[in-house]
């Protein structure tokens, strides 16, 4: 398997294990499994529309840089997320870190 393979491989993910998404979730704090469906969803509440709107930004440049955009709602203060990697028809660790920067980012 040559040096292109693997980078494709390693950029869409693999699913992760029943471990693996249990462990994600202890460090996820407000992050919980959507129900039905292999993703994981939280809501981010801010002090205003501005706050949220930045909010949206920052992540939005950081999914472009990963190619790895959430599924999100916006209603003034209230941001809510979807993530899930549809490539790899679920979890992966590029949701845990997408979902990891969108905490730091929301402050």
């Amino acid at each position: 398997m040559g040096p292109t393979t693997q980078a494709t491989e390693a950029e869409m993910g693999e699913k992760l294990s029943d471990k693996e998404r249990q462990e994600a979730l202890t460090e996820l704090k407000g992050w919980s499994m959507v129900e039905d469906r292999d993703a994981i969803k939280r809501t981010f509440e801010f002090r205003d529309f501005n706050e949220a709107f930045g909010f949206m930004s920052r992540v939005a440049l950081k999914a472009e840089k990963m190619d790895h955009h959430p599924e999100w709602f916006n209603v003034y203060k209230t941001v809510e997320v979807t993530l899930s990697t549809h490539d790899a028809g679920g979890l992966t660790d590029k949701d845990v870190k997408l979902a990891k920067f969108m905490d730091k980012a929301a402050g």
